[in-house]
């Protein structure tokens, strides 16, 4: 019988999370084994936007190191996972069954919002990965529809995953040049408490409506990049699918690292 996994939102964090000792980083690195191998993974990452859903199709994608300014071990960091060109098309075809124009694309490999939470929680780097692109300008219900697309290659024992960060202001990271354990500001931790709870409630369509409905919604996604891959995700669980918030903690203020299952 094939494994049906809990889709997941993970909060990725800065690429430093490969370096620092942090909560984040030594949850991640047990995550995979808690959960199991999948038969393929699936990941919307905040990195890879498009104007049209995308899914790349290399057999044997390459590496991006999408930041600059890190220490150099960073960018030596490897993460050699097959694609599955065959699971590209397959998801194409399932997003235009739903009415969704979608294609695969080569030449495009793993960017860090990938290959960080990945190398982290699958260090073997023996699992198919396919990215699929988000599109930032057409908000949460159209990423809901990307999700509930998708959502029955769980059945299939696809991990399918959203990759961002819960709360995600650099601006005001760089404005205040905060240390890893710097405490949390109200605006942060309020936003933060709303998502858990309409995350843990199934209330999918307040967390697609998040700007209009969420404290500090704009203060702490000045870009929905980092947020948008969290409906895809809660979607991607199917109907009436509620959340379990199976880890939290933040880095420098103001980038929360929680992690959802959604089941």
């Amino acid at each position: 019988m094939t494994n049906r996994f809990p889709s997941l939102y993970i909060s990725h964090g800065s690429p430093m999370v490969m370096l620092e000792n942090s909560s984040a980083r030594d949850f991640l690195s047990g995550y995979g084994a808690e959960l199991g191998k999948p038969t393929a993974i699936l990941i919307a990452s905040a990195h890879f936007e498009a104007r049209a859903p995308l899914l790349t199709a290399d057999a044997k994608p390459e590496m991006i190191y999408d930041f600059g300014g890190f220490p150099r071990p960073l960018f030596a960091m490897k993460y050699p996972a097959p694609g599955s060109p065959e699971l590209a098309l397959h998801a194409a075809k399932m997003l235009g069954e739903a009415g969704i124009e979608a294609h695969p694309v080569k030449n495009r490999g793993f960017d860090h919002g990938a290959w960080v939470p990945l190398k982290l929680m699958y260090p073997d780097a023996d699992i198919p990965v396919v990215q699929l692109s988000i599109q930032t300008n057409l908000g949460g219900e159209h990423h809901v529809a990307l999700g509930r697309a998708l959502a029955p290659l769980r059945d299939e024992g696809v991990l399918i995953i959203g990759s961002g960060s819960i709360t995600h202001n650099l601006r005001e990271l760089m404005r205040t040049r905060a240390k890893l354990d710097a405490p949390t500001p109200a605006w942060v931790t309020q936003f933060d408490e709303w998502a858990r709870e309409k995350a843990e409630t199934g209330a999918l369509d307040d967390i697609a409506h998040y700007l209009e409905r969420a404290p500090y919604a704009r203060e702490n996604h000045p870009s929905a990049d980092h947020y948008l891959p969290l409906p895809f995700a809660m979607a991607a669980a199917g109907e009436g699918a509620k959340g379990k918030r199976v880890h939290s903690s933040s880095q420098y203020g103001v980038l929360m690292m929680d992690t959802y299952a959604f089941q």
